[in-house]
């Protein structure tokens, strides 16, 4: 399924970057390193997994780490553009990355409608230049007359509204657009109207068409709606063309709604962010600092690639990149230690997706969520402490359960000393803590991603101006200063320009994503599908905490279900105003329903059949497409089952830090327990391996204890103290090996193939 849009934070893969005159790289590059725009010519991780990295299926082990990104994310591929033309965008996008920041600290007078024309009318035409009309074999590489016709015009009906001259009806400068509102001309429905199946082609390029169908199945419902009989829930009195096209062009619910306002205002800052933060070397730092922190036991391996999917996830928000970045580093150790093909790609999955739930960056959606509730982006990252905890203590044991099930074998791996990476590159860590700073003081987001930017350009130039050499690459040999400052502006000026680039596809979903909210506003549909879904349970039960729990458990599978078909964001956006507002009329305030809706969306990522990090990781690993998938949803489960904690009671929402210290602290030790159990449910292992009387003991203690209510979490204990006393009495007197198949040789068939 779909990321969202931006997918994050740091995709600098998204688009390929450009190819301008470079030196070539020296030997020894890491196969993560994506051309020219990630890190620094010739990094190396670490010795042997860079040496090794190429032990994949035959089909990965000649492409790059950006190639299965473009072909796996689920964002399209991105075409390389022609030498000159290459150069042309990467000079326009480094001017619009320039005039962006400058607009965080001058911003343009006309107000923040103005400014989101301007931004779309900047970024919305390279749509069509960057990415094919068609995805399929043989499609164009180049741009054709078609994708410079709607470049073209998408440049002149973005920046209609600011047209000064008056043409018929319309034109005559955006005050007089603004002045129209409701009553829009025949010139601006003309224009309106192509913007909106520009918009449509846009998101169809980069994502794919379920998005675009959403977007006019909704267009139906709103033009349409009239003609439904009376007596149907979602029948309303229609809306004429004209109207549908105002509430997309000139409303603030349509196109220059929240969604654009969020990605213009913050995510691409964020973008450009994690693209400099990358090319000054903190990814592969962040992995030679996971693979040095765990030493030879037999969970190492499964360890690292868990830290390191953490870490990584501070510079790319989407979880296929990261699990594609990590994985064709990680995957070698990982079968050395004895991991089979399919484990290994769920933990690479699992381990990705963490990316675009852990904080500082998180992914797109938490900059929508944090717009939608009026509070600062500093409150949903407090909000996120909790659930990343949960998340990440449920991938832990899972690797720690799975180390013991497969026998896995304790390695020494590459690493090197942590004090000394610490104490040599751990001024990468300082522009991330910049960011807590800054809007711990009350700065805006905005404000402090630009100086946290600043921090870490300025760090990269003085560790190119000491060292004159890659600092993660051992084998690099020193350069004289001009050069080296020569190769890093280079880097810099590639890492601005992707970082607009990777924008690209979540302007169109953004922008797309007001068509349906324009739509839901206007008719009025989302509270009624919020009582549909009330009614629903309402059927099925009388009392009221029986309601809630219907509710929610429905809500959860109808957002996963979504989220199968859209990006992350989208599927946010949708499920807030549609299925939000249910669970807010049955009493669950709007974090918890936020965080909820927020997370489920996520889940969507590992969630088969279109799981689409785990596809990207049995890539990587030669395993088996669908068994990697259900592999990733057993690591993730756990921890994704904890967020009905935060709406079926009130002690829920201390889980988001909302509540006093004391109900904190017992509400989270009862979760980080119940996730442990889920854990051991899903892995089969308490002490040892578990028979499934065992596991299903596990697995209600579990869901008992994340009601988080007394009654319940007693009785949630008793069946966990229950399931460890037969695992253990069992295995006092009885015999429990490690599971025998994963002992058997890896063959070349199960190590390389698809």
């Amino acid at each position: 399924m779909p990321d969202d849009g931006v997918t994050g934070i740091a995709r600098a893969e998204a688009a390929p970057p450009p190819e301008p005159p470079a030196p070539e790289r020296r030997a020894g590059g890491g196969a993560s390193e994506p051309p020219g725009a990630s890190t620094r010519p010739g990094a190396s991780t670490t010795p042997d997994a860079s040496a090794t990295a190429t032990a994949t299926a035959p089909g990965t082990a000649e492409r790059s780490t950006d190639d299965l990104i473009a072909e796996f994310d689920e964002e399209r591929a991105a075409r390389r553009l022609p030498r000159r033309l290459d150069l042309i965008v990467t000079a326009y996008c480094f001017a619009v990355t320039v005039f962006v920041l400058y607009q965080v600290f001058f911003p343009l007078r006309q107000g923040q409608q103005y400014w989101l024309i301007v931004f779309l009318g900047l970024t919305l035409p390279l749509a069509f230049l960057l990415y094919r009309a068609r995805s399929k074999p043989g499609a164009a590489t180049q741009p054709t007359w078609w994708d410079w016709t709607l470049t073209i015009a998408g440049f002149l009906v973005c920046f209609y509204p600011l047209l000064p001259v008056a043409i018929g009806d319309g034109g005559g400068g955006f005050n007089a657009f603004l002045d129209r509102q409701g009553s829009l001309g025949t010139v601006d429905i003309v224009a309106g109207t192509v913007l909106t199946v520009l918009i449509l082609e846009a998101a169809r390029r980069t994502t794919g068409l379920v998005l675009p169908i959403f977007c006019l199945v909704f267009f139906a419902f709103a033009y349409y709606g009239g003609y439904l009989p009376m007596d149907w829930a979602i029948s309303h009195a229609g809306v004429d063309f004209d109207q549908i096209i105002n509430g997309f062009f000139n409303d603030q619910s349509g196109f220059y709604g929240t969604p654009l306002s969020v990605a213009a205002s913050y995510i691409v800052l964020f973008i450009i962010y994690g693209a400099v933060l990358q090319a000054t070397g903190a990814g592969r730092f962040f992995i030679d600092f996971s693979f040095s922190l765990f030493r030879s036991s037999r969970s190492a391996a499964g360890r690292t690639v868990v830290t390191s999917g953490f870490l990584l996830g501070t510079v790319s928000g989407s979880g296929t990149a990261t699990a594609v970045t990590l994985g064709s580093l990680a995957w070698p150790v990982l079968k050395r230690a004895g991991y089979p093909a399919n484990p290994a790609g769920g933990v690479l999955a699992a381990a990705g997706i963490g990316a675009i739930l852990s904080p500082p960056t998180l992914g797109a959606a938490a900059f929508i969520i944090a717009e939608y509730l009026s509070v600062s982006y500093l409150d949903v990252m407090i909000w996120a402490i909790v659930p990343t905890i949960l998340y990440y203590v449920g991938i832990f044991i899972a690797v720690e359960i799975d180390a013991r099930r497969f026998g896995a074998n304790a390695i020494d791996m590459p690493r090197k000393r942590t004090g000394w990476l610490l104490a040599r590159f751990g001024y990468h860590f300082l522009s991330l803590g910049v960011i807590v700073f800054f809007l711990a003081v009350g700065l805006p987001p905005f404000r402090a991603i630009v100086y946290a930017t600043g921090v870490a350009a300025v760090f990269g130039l003085i560790e190119r101006i000491v060292s004159r050499r890659d600092p993660l690459d051992d084998d690099a040999v020193t350069q004289p200063l001009g050069r080296a400052l020569a190769d890093y502006a280079r880097e810099l000026f590639i890492s601005l320009s992707t970082g607009i680039r990777s924008a690209i596809p979540v302007v169109a979903v953004c922008a797309a994503a007001g068509i349906i909210t324009s739509v839901i506003v206007k008719t009025g549909v989302g509270l009624t599908f919020a009582r549909m879904l009330v009614g629903v349970a309402e059927s099925l039960a009388s009392d009221p905490r029986a309601i809630l729990a219907i509710t929610a458990v429905l809500a959860a599978v109808a957002i996963i279900l979504l989220g199968l078909a859209v990006p992350v964001t989208a599927s946010f956006i949708i499920s807030w105003v549609i299925i939000g507002p249910a669970l807010i009329t049955l009493g669950v305030e709007r974090p918890e329903a936020a965080m909820f809706i927020f997370y489920y969306a996520v889940l969507s990522e590992v969630s088969p059949p279109t799981a689409l990090a785990a596809v990207a990781s049995a890539a990587i690993t030669g395993g088996d497409t669908m068994r990697t998938m259900w592999q990733a949803t057993k690591y993730t489960l756990p921890a994704f089952l904890a967020p009905l904690a935060f709406v079926l009671t009130p002690a829920g929402g201390s889980l988001l830090l909302q509540g006093d210290l004391l109900t904190t602290l017992w509400a989270g030790a009862v979760s980080v327990v119940a996730v442990a159990a889920l854990a051991g449910a899903t892995g089969g292992w308490v002490f040892a391996r578990a028979t499934w009387v065992e596991r299903v003991l596990l697995l209600v203690g579990a869901i008992a204890c994340l009601y988080l209510e007394p009654v319940s979490i007693a009785a949630g204990l008793a069946f966990l103290v229950a399931a460890a006393l037969l695992n253990g009495i069992r295995t006092r007197f009885g015999r429990n090996d490690p599971d025998p198949a994963p002992h058997a040789p890896i063959t070349s068939q199960e190590g390389t193939s698809a």
